[in-house]
C-alpha cells in the first residue's frame, strides 16, 4: 500500500535538460509513450532535487526527512495526456530507497551527492552505488537563458516543463510503471549559466549516438511548498 499523499518544501530543484532525436528518444521509450518535441526535438533531462521535511500528509514537520535526490526523465505524451518517462531515479535517502516503489511511488537507487551553494552559484556531483550514472554540475543564476537554447524565452521554457507534473517510473516489475504527480504551490523557475555539465547517462553512445543528444539550458527553482500524490499505476 502507498501512503496517498505527502507534502514538503523543493529546498533546491535543478532542471538540466538535453535536446535529441526524437527517433532516438523514442527508442528510450516504452511503446506507451511518444516525445513531447518542442521546435522539432525531443526533451530529456535530469531533475536534481533538495527536498525538506517530507511527511505525510499532516503530520508535523519535525518528523519530516531530508533527501538529494535525481530522476533522468524524458518529457513524454500518451494519448491525450502529457508528463514525464522516468527511467531512473537515484537518492542519498535509505529511507527513499527502502520505501520508494512500498510506501509512495517510485523505485530509488541509492547514491552520493555532493553539494555547495551558495545562493547563487550551485556545484553538484552525484554518483550511484552501483556505479551506473554520475552527473556533474557548475552552474550560476543569470538573467536570461543561453543562445544556443530552443526555448526562445523563460516564460516558454517555464511552460513547458510545468506540464511535466505528471510522471510515470520504470520499477523492477518489467512493464509496470509508478506513476506520480507533483503539485507545488506556486510556480517559479530562474534560469542558469552553466559553466560545466557532465552526464554519464546522456554521454552514453550506446543509447544516444554521437550527435544525437545536446545540451540546451538548465533552471533552478526554491523554496517551493508542494505536494507529491500518487496517481495510477500503468503498464507499458
Amino acid at each position: 500500500m502507498k501512503l496517498p499523499k505527502v507534502h514538503g518544501l523543493i529546498r533546491r530543484r535543478l532542471l538540466v535538460n538535453y535536446r535529441l532525436d526524437p527517433d532516438v528518444a523514442q527508442r528510450q521509450l516504452p511503446s506507451t509513450f511518444h516525445p513531447k518535441l518542442h521546435n522539432g526535438f525531443a526533451i530529456a533531462g535530469i531533475c536534481l532535487i533538495r527536498l525538506e521535511n517530507i511527511r505525510p500528509k499532516r503530520f508535523p514537520s519535525l518528523l519530516g526527512i531530508s533527501s538529494e535526490n535525481a530522476a533522468h526523465r524524458f518529457a513524454v505524451t500518451w494519448d491525450d495526456r502529457e508528463g514525464v518517462y522516468i527511467p531512473r531515479r537515484d537518492s542519498n535517502s535509505l529511507i527513499n530507497h527502502l520505501a520508494g516503489g512500498r510506501l509512495f511511488p517510485g523505485e530509488h537507487q541509492r547514491a552520493t551527492f555532493n553539494v555547495n551553494d551558495d545562493g547563487s552559484h550551485v556545484e553538484l556531483s552525484m554518483r550511484s552505488a552501483d556505479d551506473a550514472v554520475h552527473v556533474r554540475v557548475s552552474a550560476s543564476v543569470s538573467p536570461s537563458l543561453p543562445p544556443t537554447s530552443i526555448f526562445q524565452s523563460i516564460a516558454e521554457a517555464s511552460t513547458f516543463f510545468e506540464a511535466g507534473s505528471l510522471g510515470y517510473s520504470a520499477t523492477r516489475n518489467s512493464g509496470k510503471l509508478d506513476g506520480i504527480v507533483l503539485r507545488t504551490h506556486e510556480w517559479r523557475v530562474e534560469p542558469l549559466a552553466v559553466d560545466e555539465v557532465a552526464s554519464s547517462y546522456f554521454a552514453d553512445e550506446s543509447r544516444f549516438p554521437r550527435g544525437s543528444v545536446t545540451f540546451d539550458c538548465a533552471l533552478i527553482m526554491r523554496n517551493i511548498a508542494h505536494e507529491w500524490e500518487s496517481a495510477a499505476e500503468m503498464y507499458a
